[in-house]
């Protein structure tokens, strides 16, 4: 097997399993937002406890799901005055909202192009998730406050 088809073998597997992975997160009434000059239905209603990647809801209620859940956990992110904490702090509900999204593409979306960049975005915002939690981790155990 080529080295590009192994690549593409691998993110694809890691993608797949990725559609079935949940994500709790706490239910609270968020603040009415918009977006691009429209507001998402799902920040009207309480935040899901989790992003489910199912075809028992439509795709926009999908991305509302994940857009709801990533502007909670942005605003429920802790801060201490760390840069390099408070960066993946915010970052990391940041990407998993990417990701949620990706799983909504790969569920509806038929471009082959956008399925594989979510595809891709699965599996590398994951490994970028990882690291920063690993880092976030270190920086709370003793993180002097910069600004």
């Amino acid at each position: 097997m080529r080295q590009s088809s192994r690549k593409f073998a691998t993110a694809f597997a890691l993608a797949v399993i990725g559609l079935g992975m949940l994500r709790s997160v706490p239910a609270v009434e968020p603040a009415i937002s918009t977006s691009g000059g429209h507001q998402h239905a799902a920040t009207i209603a309480a935040v899901p406890a989790a992003f489910v990647a199912s075809r028992e809801k439509p795709y926009g209620a999908l991305v509302d799901d994940a857009m709801a859940i990533m502007n909670d956990g942005m605003a429920r992110a802790p801060m201490i005055g760390h840069a390099d904490h408070d960066f993946a702090a915010m970052m990391i509900p940041h990407h998993q909202g990417a990701v949620d999204m990706a799983k909504a593409e790969l569920l509806y979306g038929t471009n082959p192009v956008m399925r594989r960049l979510a595809q891709e975005i699965i599996v590398t915002q994951g490994q970028e998730i990882q690291v920063m939690q690993l880092e976030l981790k270190k920086t709370s155990a003793a993180a002097p406050a910069s600004h």
